[in-house]
């Protein structure tokens, strides 16, 4: 099935999202990491007005996305099965409308944290892709995780961290479908965070 939905880049490099889709959906929404593709597959089925791109790498993941795929009959997803990095640099200014970045690897070696795909290097990407007012979601269930993420995700000048209160954090909002990574942090004792983050405008005023 992978055929039918993987996205390759264009030689010239940049990609319209838009005609991934054969009717042109006119809204993206993009998950980095799909991990097994419940999120994505289950937000598909909710919104087939919008046009749904997931990246991830790992081979079980994209197999298990498929197989939702199939089970719900589902037209509105493509796949991008390399670095996500690779599709991000390919899109076009202001083209996202929503951006998942959900129980990513905390990579907790001090060593390794530059690995980590929330970066003052991603956020610009992704402030560039984004619409303004678009949203920025992410989830971690590692303390230290959570730090690195609100550390870099309040100290960028172009997004604003939308909670007001300690339940816009620590419960998962209605809209917002659970994943297996969510229910083993829960079974294992630890207390997921859901982070949700506006794209500011461009130009105010």
């Amino acid at each position: 099935m992978l055929p039918r939905f993987a996205i390759e880049i264009p030689e010239a490099g940049e990609l319209d999202p838009r005609t991934l889709f054969g009717d042109e959906q006119p809204r993206i929404w993009l998950e980095i990491g799909f991990g097994g593709g419940e999120h994505l597959a289950c937000q598909a089925e909710r919104h087939p007005e919008t046009g749904f791109i997931g990246c991830e790498v790992f081979e079980n993941g994209i197999v298990s996305l498929l197989a939702h795929v199939e089970h719900c009959d589902l037209a509105n997803i493509r796949i991008f099965a390399d670095d996500a990095r690779l599709l991000i640099a390919a899109l076009p200014s202001a083209s996202v409308a929503r951006v998942f970045v959900l129980f990513p690897d905390p990579w907790p070696k001090r060593r390794h944290h530059k690995r980590r795909i929330v970066s003052r290097e991603t956020l610009d990407r992704l402030a560039e892709i984004m619409a303004d007012d678009a949203e920025l979601r992410l989830a971690t269930d590692e303390t230290d995780h959570l730090c690195w993420m609100l550390e870099h995700l309040t100290d960028h000048p172009s997004f604003e961290w939308l909670a007001r209160r300690p339940l816009d954090w620590r419960e998962r909002p209605r809209d917002w479908p659970s994943t297996r990574y969510e229910e083993k942090a829960r079974l294992a004792g630890r207390s997921p965070a859901f982070l949700r983050a506006r794209r500011r405008p461009r130009f105010a005023g």
